[in-house]
């Protein structure tokens, strides 16, 4: 495909948002899970601080952060950053200021686990139904389904999560409703047999996504920042269709938010992270092997004049060009690849083809995901302590920092659940 201009132009442009803010340029750091919370209180530490001053002169426009627990009942696992009142307010900006300082917007992902919090964190996880993980070997637990007043309560919970980070001086937030987490468990039939208002038809089904959004925009105003990163498909049967997306896409910009993130997959079939099942479709040309998405951001733009964020896959500046003057999307999420090449967008916007290539593969296929995750998140933690990343770090030495950190790492002494939430935590910037 031929551009109208080199591909560093094109990913320089700034793009304008619904409501009136401006990203410098087209390149937007994706969520990455840092794991570096205070695993008891749930607060920003100086490690996440001093990641994100090192991100803050990564050249990109966006970053967004990995996810924030608005519940300490719904953690992705033990090192999240939690919101549930103001407490964290003062490490909360020092991250936002740490991250803003050259340039870049913040954006805070807000998310719930639902049935995904693992049973050493959660001993019994909340869902739409009570539908379990399969494949897992009991690492989670059979979820108990949210009653309607437990959803309410979620809902301001989100809303009021919103307000601490745009207080905090955040620019934005994220609400991730992909990859298989609680609002993406509301969207699949396959794991909500609900047959009351939040369940049944997609309409029932996306609800409380919709009504999240409309509460956070409500309380935190219509100048901030407010995204979505929604599945493009579940990939698998019976499951959270592209067709339905598009429908979820209509609906979310009619409730006035600023950017669609495109991605797919969940835990049970990841195709997020390029192992999972991906249609032929994208085989069949270069640019869909390395953007896993694109073929679906293409069918949801169609239907909405949102701005759409593409992320998964993409190493070149090239494919990301390509992406952008085909129409389909307007900006490009690199995630992995800013985990051990941190100043990627300032050399791609300078000219450079792409990312470095990494191959993290052992001679056993059952462990390759967890290693990938651990390698990745030896990187991260890396910077966190004021080093460099090591793009030589050996297998072995990631797989052995994961696992000894999973093993050492300390859990909440106390678990919320949506029952407990007071009124005024649920009404939070009503």
């Amino acid at each position: 495909m031929t551009h109208s201009a080199p591909p560093q132009v094109i990913l320089s442009r700034p793009l304008s948002l619904r409501s009136g803010a401006s990203l410098p340029n087209r390149l937007a750091k994706g969520a990455m899970s840092e794991v570096l919370a205070d695993p008891v209180t749930g607060a920003p530490t100086d490690r996440l601080v001093r990641l994100y001053e090192r991100w803050s002169r990564s050249g990109a426009g966006l970053l967004i952060t990995g996810h924030v627990i608005i519940d300490r009942g719904g953690l992705g696992e033990p090192g999240n950053v939690v919101i549930e009142d103001d407490r964290h307010l003062p490490g909360l900006r020092r991250w936002a200021e740490a991250a803003q300082a050259h340039g870049a917007r913040l954006w805070m992902q807000l998310n719930h686990a639902g049935r995904q919090t693992p049973k050493r964190v959660v001993r019994q996880p909340v869902a739409p139904s009570p539908v379990g993980l399969r494949g897992f070997g009991g690492m989670f637990a059979r979820p108990r389904a949210l009653t309607g007043n437990e959803i309410e309560a979620l809902i301001g919970r989100f809303a009021g999560a919103a307000v601490v980070a745009r207080d905090a001086g955040f620019a934005g937030v994220q609400v991730h409703a992909a990859h298989g987490y609680l609002f993406s468990q509301f969207l699949s039939p396959l794991t909500n047999q609900r047959d009351d208002v939040w369940g049944g038809d997609l309409a029932g089904r996306m609800r409380f996504l919709v009504e999240t959004v409309r509460a956070i925009r409500a309380a935190a105003g219509p100048d901030f920042g407010l995204g979505v990163k929604l599945n493009s498909a579940d990939f698998q049967r019976g499951g959270f269709t592209t067709e339905e997306a598009m429908q979820v896409a209509q609906a979310l910009d009619a409730a006035g938010i600023d950017l669609l993130e495109v991605t797919g997959g969940n835990y049970e079939s990841p195709a997020m992270t390029g192992s999972g099942e991906l249609p032929a479709a994208q085989r069949a040309s270069s640019i869909r092997r390395e953007a896993y998405f694109l073929e679906y951001a293409q069918r949801i733009r169609t239907v909405t004049a949102v701005p759409i964020l593409l992320t998964g896959g993409m190493r070149t500046a090239a494919t990301m060009a390509a992406a952008i003057t085909g129409g389909a999307v307007d900006a490009v999420g690199l995630a992995r690849p800013m985990a051990f090449e941190p100043e990627l967008p300032a050399k791609l916007l300078a000219g450079a083809e792409g990312a470095e290539a990494v191959r993290i593969r052992s001679r056993v296929r059952k462990i390759d995901d967890m290693l990938q995750v651990f390698w990745y998140q030896a990187q991260i933690h890396a910077m966190g302590d004021g080093r460099d990343p090591d793009p030589e770090l050996g297998r072995w030495s990631a797989l052995w920092h994961g696992l000894r950190s999973s093993i050492l790492a300390r859990t909440p002494r106390e678990q919320a659940s949506p029952a407990s939430v007071p009124a005024a935590a649920a009404a939070a910037g009503g």
